[in-house]
């Protein structure tokens, strides 16, 4: 497998091509795809996610990636979910009925209410770091208080503040944008899209898989 290798999940429910660029835009080896084997063989993993969490999750299995998915954020190897993506790694998900989860971390992924303003909410908004970083966080650090792309009608709610990275706020409203547990990260906001600052956080994966490589 070529170095700095990343598998882009793809089950086939979101325009992968802004994710692509981004990857290549800082050195990493993309490979879209929904094999078990080349996801495995790989360096590193991205979770990308457009849609609905039913129609997700219905994707996912049908393509047996849910056990995948865990087998290689089990092997200790750097994955990324971003936007819908990092929803699914949750327990459970209230849109459009109650739907199970990959459940690799523990909470819930909640609707944002109308009165926090008009949903979806689609923008830019400051991600604020949530607690002291981790030796093995520490490249994460300067990200705090960037301005962050978002399209989102629900948020995840953590059950172990630990695992809150970054947290986002609407009005008084405060919720989680971002996550880190071990080697896993997942954004609510998509770096992708935004700009210089959210091309750094690709740049920090790639850094990542670097050093779990070592």
């Amino acid at each position: 497998m070529i170095s700095n290798s990343v598998a882009i999940i793809d089950y086939e429910l979101c325009n992968l091509h802004s994710v692509v660029n981004a990857c290549k835009y800082v050195g990493l080896n993309p490979i879209v795809t929904s094999d078990e084997s080349v996801i495995m063989a790989c360096d590193s993993a991205i979770l990308p996610g457009v849609g609905a969490f039913g129609q997700a999750v219905k994707k996912i299995k049908e393509r047996s990636l849910d056990r995948t998915i865990i087998e290689f954020i089990e092997s200790d190897k750097p994955l990324m979910g971003i936007c819908l993506g990092l929803q699914l790694l949750f327990e459970e998900s209230e849109e459009f009925g109650l739907f199970e989860g990959l459940g690799v971390i523990p909470g819930k992924v909640r609707k944002i209410s109308s009165s926090h303003g008009k949903v979806p909410l689609i923008g830019w908004r400051k991600i604020n770091l949530s607690r002291n970083l981790l030796d093995d966080e520490l490249f994460f650090r300067d990200i705090g208080n960037q301005f962050m792309y978002f399209v989102h009608s629900y948020y995840v709610e953590p059950l172990c503040e630990a695992d809150v990275l970054t947290y986002s706020t609407i009005g008084e409203f405060r919720y989680c944008s971002s996550i880190a547990r071990g080697n896993l990260y997942g954004f609510q906001f998509h770096p992708e899209k935004s700009g210089p600052a959210g091309l750094s956080i690709y740049n920090k994966f790639k850094n990542k898989i670097s050093e779990n490589k070592k």
